[in-house]
């Protein structure tokens, strides 16, 4: 029966993606008619609706909206310009100067925005005509923001880690916010060693060394931007808020800015930045009940265990079974946006890497990590989409580049992967964090 009810639950979920049914209208009749293999049509969809209602009634999904919130709010509050002038300043002695610049923005801007879509557009958008005035090619432009960008999922805040720790039972999201540090910065240091050896081939330029002012001058104007990090993860890790308050602290402070500081934003704009803000939250939000639903549908129809013992049959070992679901992830990556296949994917995995000792911090950040590769990756990237729509570039040039940065990443993955702590020495350290 759990052969079946598994073949209906993801048949079905396939056949309404390529019909091009919307993802969360897709996982909630999926789940319809795996529970109508055990019951009436109408307690079926009775349930779906219960377990969507119920499973968004969290304090913890409060979180989601106000990052959003805040993100939209930095997006077009001059924060990316700054960020990018203080990117230079770090970045500009190495080789390829300009695509580590790149790097360094979209590590600093994703960590702040919480999305890699809104770095890949922010950052790619003023970088690219620079690279290209710099004589960069743009396809070589165009891979380095787009492996770049994901790096901001990683590091906190990020609403990935809110959604994994709601779907995987409770896993302490302060404990997830503090693990992807590390993963976060291996990822963007791994793409600036790849860019800066494809620069140095290609001769790509050195940037001009800086005045002590001007370095000076642009550290302080990026200051107040970097502070939010300090400010949020300050207070989650001494204990003075809650990640779901931090995320309201993150808006208004983002507000402060935009609003009063930089004055790139004015009152006549916040209608509309509030209402791209609750349409984003809306599709996110329909996303998570359908999935809490799906998982429900799951775990009735014994599908995730039966996933498990499948795959225990294949190996007893950790290394082999740790390496089997990375590969699926990676492919599913490739095909499914994140946070849908955050959603179907946690409950399945999960209780298999639990079976082998795996700590639910380690596991969530190996999977963030993972589907992170899968947003850059062809055929349905949203970063590569991003991308190569502000480089101005086809997906065909943009592989090639873009192949041996993806190959770090999957090396990085590994690491990751087999030392656990690489993410969990840091909530260890600073938390007390004993899994």
């Amino acid at each position: 029966m759990e052969l079946f009810s598994a073949f209906v639950l993801f048949g079905s979920f396939g056949l309404f993606m390529v019909l091009g049914v919307p993802v969360a209208y897709a996982i909630g009749i999926a789940s319809v008619l795996t529970f109508a293999l055990f019951m009436t049509v109408d307690q079926s969809i009775f349930i779906t609706a219960q377990q969507i209602a119920s499973g968004l009634d969290s304090f913890t999904l409060l979180a989601i909206p106000f990052f959003i919130l805040a993100g939209n709010i930095m997006n077009r509050g001059g924060i990316a310009l700054r960020l990018i002038e203080f990117a230079k300043v770090l970045g500009g002695r190495l080789p390829g100067s300009l695509a580590h610049c790149n790097v360094l923005a979209n590590m600093m801007f994703g960590a702040i925005s919480g999305s890699a879509v809104a770095a890949a557009a922010a950052v790619g958008g003023v970088m690219a005509p620079l690279q290209k005035k710099e004589g960069y090619d743009p396809a070589y432009s165009a891979a380095v923001n787009i492996a770049s960008c994901p790096t901001g999922l990683l590091i906190p805040p990020s609403t990935t880690f809110i959604v994994y720790s709601l779907i995987s039972g409770g896993t302490s999201i302060a404990a997830l916010f503090v693990a992807g540090y590390v993963p976060g910065i291996l990822m963007g240091l791994g793409i600036m060693i790849v860019a800066g050896i494809m620069a140095k081939k290609r001769g790509y330029p050195v940037a001009p060394r800086p005045s002590f002012s001007t370095v000076i001058a642009k550290t302080i104007d990026a200051l107040l931007p970097l502070s939010l990090i300090i400010v949020i993860m300050g207070g989650i890790i001494g204990g003075v808020f809650t990640a779901t308050e931090a995320s309201a602290i993150a808006v208004v402070y983002s507000l402060f800015l935009a609003l009063v500081i930089y004055r790139e934003i004015q009152l006549k704009d916040l209608p509309s930045i509030f209402l791209d803000s609750a349409v984003t939250t809306s599709i996110v939000l329909l996303m998570i009940g359908c999935s809490i639903a799906m998982s429900k549908a799951m775990a009735f129809a014994d599908i995730p265990y039966a996933v498990s013992d499948a795959l225990l049959a294949l190996s007893e070992n950790p290394l082999v079974l740790l390496l089997i679901i990375n590969i699926a992830l990676l492919i599913v990556g490739m095909f499914m946006d994140m946070t849908p296949a955050l959603l179907i994917f946690t409950p399945i995995f999960l209780p298999v890497v639990k079976d082998l000792g795996m700590d639910p911090v380690h596991f969530g950040v190996m999977m963030t990590f993972n589907l992170c590769i899968g947003i850059c990756s062809p055929p349905v990237g949203s970063a590569l989409f991003v991308g190569c729509s502000v480089a101005k570039v086809s997906i065909a040039r943009v592989i090639k580049p873009l192949i041996p940065m993806i190959a770090m990443q999957i090396a990085v993955l590994l690491l990751i992967t087999y030392v656990p702590d690489l993410s969990l020495a840091l909530p260890r350290w600073l938390l007390g964090y004993g899994g």
